[in-house]
């Protein structure tokens, strides 16, 4: 289940310990090592970097020149492909996130982790959404798949979120669903089923929303029957199909992927390939701006968004790793 920020942060004051250095007095001049060179101060009247401080300016220049250009035809790094004015359209957007993450005070290593989850062509990954519910046009260009567990807390406050950027840039961006109960959770199976079962009679979408909602109820047969005679279910043939083969394969399957896909929490997002991981990016902070770049990228327009904006006060600022099992096969990986 997805945690506060505490690991990042308890992970880099590890790092700042273990770097310490210390004074030295004239007589231990012949042991100290030569002065690096300083990085080249990057100027760019396209990038506004007048937020930043001295200190940020000169990660951000050491940034934009050691990252390479997004596009794998553009084989240069993010300041000459925008100073040369190369055929890429992400260095520009690019170099903006770079300013965006270095404000925030993230680690040089961090900042490069997060630039290559975003936009390195490498990590993308093949993601089927399958047969699997979704809310969206088929063919939107952008596709969302979310792998949650009902008796996830983070997944209930991450599901509004998602629905609304959905609403919010319509027609543009699709959202899938898919299982993943975690063995923690005791009621997490059978709820995925229950899901799978109300789908089976159209109402997959109105079963994910009560079962997020009931949270506290528990999940026990009793009452998922209750939920399913709610919403005016068949619920004999309801209670058929949660105990059988065919019901239970779905929800293995949804597992069996995110597996492969190296899943370490819930809920797992992708989109368009990228992992859109909990523990590096913030859903109030950069669903969005990742979601409306990715429209802009792909159809050459900047998409117009509806008025509603997506929920975010009960959203976690980071959401991750629960106990779930270590992956058994790597992700096959696109070359887009």
């Amino acid at each position: 289940m997805p945690v506060w920020r505490a690991a990042a942060m308890v992970s880099g004051f590890t790092l700042l310990n273990l770097n310490v250095t210390t004074c030295r007095s004239n007589t231990d001049a012949e042991t100290v090592p030569s002065a690096q060179p300083e990085p080249m101060s990057v100027e760019l009247k396209e990038v506004d970097t007048s937020a930043l401080t001295q200190r940020e300016k000169k990660d951000w220049s050491a940034q934009m020149s050691s990252l390479l250009a997004p596009c794998p035809d553009t084989p240069v790094n993010l300041n000459q492909c925008i100073s040369e004015k190369r055929d890429c359209d992400a260095c520009l957007p690019a170099a903006n996130f770079l300013v965006t993450r270095v404000r925030r005070g993230e680690p040089a290593s961090q900042v490069e982790a997060t630039f290559t989850a975003r936009f390195s062509p490498d990590a993308i990954k093949t993601v089927d959404a399958g047969s699997s519910p979704s809310i969206g046009p088929k063919a939107a260009p952008v596709q969302i798949v979310e792998w949650a567990d009902f008796e996830c807390p983070f997944c209930s406050m991450a599901g509004p979120v998602l629905k609304a950027v959905v609403k919010r840039y319509a027609p543009h961006v699709r959202l899938t669903y898919k299982h993943y109960p975690l063995s923690m959770h005791e009621h997490a199976e059978p709820a995925a089923r229950a899901a799978v079962a109300a789908g089976l009679q159209g109402k997959f979408w109105e079963m994910h929303q009560v079962l997020f909602g009931n949270q506290a109820a528990g999940f026990e047969q009793k009452q998922l029957l209750e939920l399913a005679g709610g919403l005016g279910l068949d619920t004999k043939q309801f209670l058929e199909d949660l105990g059988s083969e065919n019901v239970a394969d779905v929800v293995f399957a949804d597992k069996k992927q995110a597996d492969a896909l190296e899943l370490s929490g819930t809920p797992m997002i992708y989109i368009n390939g990228r992992h859109f991981g909990l523990e590096d990016f913030d859903l109030r902070e950069d669903l969005e701006d990742w979601v409306r770049l990715e429209i802009e990228l792909r159809t050459g327009k900047a998409p117009q968004p509806v008025d509603a904006r997506a929920p975010s006060a009960a959203v976690p600022s980071a959401a991750v790793p629960s106990a779930a099992p270590a992956a058994s096969a790597k992700p096959a990986s696109s070359a887009h």
